[in-house]
């Protein structure tokens, strides 16, 4: 037998949470920092490096692997969790946000969202019954409904008119997913823009319907920090304490430490990886761009306390000369180093609201961060 979903609130300081989720691959620790695995694979990273800098659940990409290699050939091979060779937790968004950035010609109806696909210009059809039937055959512990996500800034009737097809979409989803198998869950997602009003609308919507968690969408896509958190505190009171609370595709060290402090519970975001590849390392001193020449002649590692052997042992000097010659072993020590980074950050996170010193981690954290890195010897 399958365990239960279950959400354990286990401590809070002020509205900051710690708690625990279960899955059918096994327990997840809130606030919980989920990385990104968008065609079966962390961009550079072995699945045993996730875990061991402390990750316990991944994101996996509907769109992606629906287009390639396909949600049946993964299934017959298994589920998503053994093709991969992760046997922990995984959430799989629900295709529409990828839709709507990388899909050419699409276009959206009632009954679902019709687009070419930007591998070969297939044409496909996704509904929100079609979204579940992939998320369930690659297996997912998490799986998230289908929504219409609009870019901004956008005219207030765009905004209202997604919101609302994302509210019946909602609906539907939920209603296909009473045949998945037990003990996986299923996220309901608020839409509304950057219109507070909507917002409030679209959360009351979602949680009317009934589903195991909530998830904040739609933000994190250009508008300014203080306008997405702005957001966050509007919905957040609208959303259940006992469920779990997920603001997709957020986001910097700074973004997770302020959204906690809000009460979110669990984020995703590439930033990690993606700046590991392009030479940017997330330290306990704020970002450290590895491409800069102060770097070339500097024997010191990263962060000489650190836990993760990458950070502490490699010297500044040789990061550099990776990212400038271009080395595939660069990106992919940048990278784990990233991870690790966000991984510490969240269990330092849980400590401290276990702990009821939430408030003083948060303070020194910025500190930290304001002052900067090292300047050289």
């Amino acid at each position: 037998m399958q365990p239960a979903f279950r959400f354990r609130l286990l401590a809070t300081d002020g509205a900051a949470r710690c708690g625990e989720i279960t899955t059918p691959h096994g327990a997840v620790a809130t606030p919980a920092f989920m990385p990104v695995g968008t065609q079966a694979t962390v961009k550079g990273l072995l699945p045993e490096a996730i875990r061991l800098a402390g990750a316990d659940i991944l994101l996996g990409n509907t769109y992606h692997l629906m287009l390639r290699p396909g949600a049946e050939r993964i299934a017959a091979l298994g589920g998503l969790h053994k093709f991969m060779n992760w046997p922990h937790a995984i959430l799989t968004d629900s295709g529409g946000f990828q839709v709507m950035s990388l899909a050419a010609l699409r276009k959206v109806e009632e009954h679902a969202v019709i687009f070419r696909s930007h591998l070969d210009g297939t044409l496909v059809e996704l509904s929100p019954e079609r979204s579940i039937e992939i998320q369930t055959l690659l297996g997912a512990d998490i799986a998230m409904q289908l929504d219409e996500c609009v870019r901004l800034p956008a005219e207030r009737a765009d905004i209202e008119r997604a919101m609302q097809l994302s509210l019946r979409w909602a609906e539907r989803s939920r209603r296909a997913f009473e045949t998945a198998p037990g003990g996986t869950m299923l996220f309901g997602i608020v839409q509304g823009g950057d219109v507070p009003e909507l917002r409030q609308t679209s959360a009351r919507g979602v949680v009317d319907i009934g589903f195991h968690g909530y998830a904040i969408g739609g933000l994190a896509v250009g508008e300014p920090q203080s306008v997405m958190l702005a957001l966050v505190e509007e919905t957040v009171p609208h959303l259940p304490a006992e469920r779990p609370r997920y603001l997709m595709g957020v986001g910097t060290p700074e973004d997770l430490l302020e959204a906690v402090k809000r009460g979110i519970d669990m984020f995703d975001c590439v930033l990690p990886t993606r700046n590991g590849r392009h030479g940017v390392a997330f330290t306990r001193r704020g970002p450290i761009n590895l491409r800069n020449a102060r770097h070339a002649d500097d024997p010191r590692p990263l962060d000489e306390t650190s836990s993760w052997p990458s950070t502490r042992d490699c010297s500044r000097a040789y990061l550099h000369h990776l990212v400038k010659s271009g080395e595939a072993l660069g990106a992919m020590l940048l990278s784990e180093i990233n991870i690790a980074y966000y991984q510490h950050l969240m269990q330092g996170i849980r400590d401290a609201v276990s702990t009821g010193s939430f408030a003083r981690f948060h303070e020194e954290r910025r500190a930290e961060w304001a002052r900067g890195d090292l300047t050289p010897d």
